[in-house]
């Protein structure tokens, strides 16, 4: 089957992982390789890090800025789900009203 199975890391062991990063000198993949796990993660948290300590590239968004996006998007779908159903019983009301 192709189901691919995703290992979930605490925020600790992504923290010890990225300040090995920065303490050891060495490089992400050399880090990632020794700590047994895939590099791309690792660039990756390390990136968001960055960017939470305002460090990252321009356009880069912090943790906060992520969980906002996130919950913004959230509202905007039950805020369109809620026009959908409002439109509908408008229609509905407009019909009955004709009779």
């Amino acid at each position: 089957m192709g189901s691919k199975y995703t290992k979930r890391y605490t925020e600790e062991f992504k923290r010890d992982a990225i300040a090995l990063v920065d303490s050891s000198g060495k490089t992400v993949t050399a880090v990632a390789r020794e700590l047994g796990i895939s590099s791309e993660s690792l660039r990756g948290w390390y990136r968001w890090a960055k960017a939470d300590r305002g460090e990252g590239g321009s356009g880069e968004l912090t943790s906060a800025e992520r969980e906002e996006l996130k919950r913004l998007r959230k509202e905007v779908r039950e805020q369109q789900q809620t026009i959908e159903i409002l439109k509908k019983a408008t229609a509905f009301f407009v019909k009955e009203n004709d009779r």
